[in-house]
């Protein structure tokens, strides 16, 4: 019997929901290699859902956020309570995430070859979990509790990948262009710039992270409404506030007195 294109995908967020599962299941030792494989089954999985729209460059676009979602949450995953219901939780709210996201992926798979009139809603649900990937990954870096240039590192390192494949699927060009490589490696060494910034502030691990997917939001935002010709003033002015509240309200939550 032929599997449907839902069919598949719903096949292969079970999968990758027992996979998170799984890791968490094996020793302490192991743990990151088991990570290490989980990214592979899900790129295997997802390229399988997915196979029949892949092409050229989209078999590294759009699988980008497929990947990277499920290790975010198994990350994440080592710093919860170990309570039963909050971990039945996350893997539940996992397993819809990840049907979602690739029913976004796959909206852009077809996008990029005819229009299609649920690309706007794509785009939300993508801008979305690309913030809730950062989120989980910048809150597992600082857990670490590294020097400040090894966090500025690693923000690089995890941002480009999630500012690449947001801002590729803007127009969904068939090739990532030195414009798009520019921005994103631009608007990632400022990330970079601000987690550096921010290990030096005395702020709790949560409070560092959201500042930093802020930045994320308010950087992500403007640089796609440049790409798709639709950056006003009044964009400007509404991203400029909402990164100057969170500014002001990181520094007022800061523990400057020891």
């Amino acid at each position: 019997m032929k599997l449907s294109k839902r069919q598949k995908l719903a096949i292969a967020s079970l999968i990758l929901t027992i996979g998170i599962l799984g890791v968490q299941s094996v020793e302490v030792e192991v743990r990151y290699q088991a990570i290490g494989l989980l990214a592979g089954v899900a790129y295997g999985v997802s390229a399988w859902a997915l196979f029949e729209d892949l092409k050229g460059i989209e078999w590294l676009t759009v699988l980008i956020l497929p990947v990277m979602y499920p290790v975010a949450v198994a990350l994440f995953y080592f710093l919860l309570p170990v309570r039963l219901l909050t971990r039945v939780m996350i893997l539940g709210l996992f397993g819809v995430g990840m049907y979602a996201l690739l029913l976004t992926e796959n909206i852009f798979n077809v996008a990029a070859i005819r229009t299609i009139q649920l690309l706007r809603a794509a785009h939300a649900v993508g801008f979305l979990l690309t913030l809730v990937v950062a989120f989980f990954m910048w809150d597992t870096i600082f857990s670490f509790r590294l020097g400040g240039w090894w966090n500025g590192l690693l923000v690089f390192i995890t941002s480009l990948p999630l500012v690449m494949q947001a801002l590729w699927s803007v127009n969904l060009e068939e090739a990532v262009t030195g414009k798009l490589w520019l921005n994103s490696l631009g608007l990632s060494w400022g990330l970079a710039g601000l987690g550096l910034m921010i290990s030096f502030w005395p702020v709790t691990i949560t409070v560092a992270s959201l500042f930093l997917v802020t930045g994320l939001y308010v950087g992500l935002g403007l640089v796609q409404h440049a790409l798709s010709g639709r950056l006003f003033r009044k964009t400007i002015e509404e991203y400029l506030w909402v990164g100057g509240a969170v500014l002001m309200i990181t520094f007022l939550l800061a523990r400057w007195g020891g």
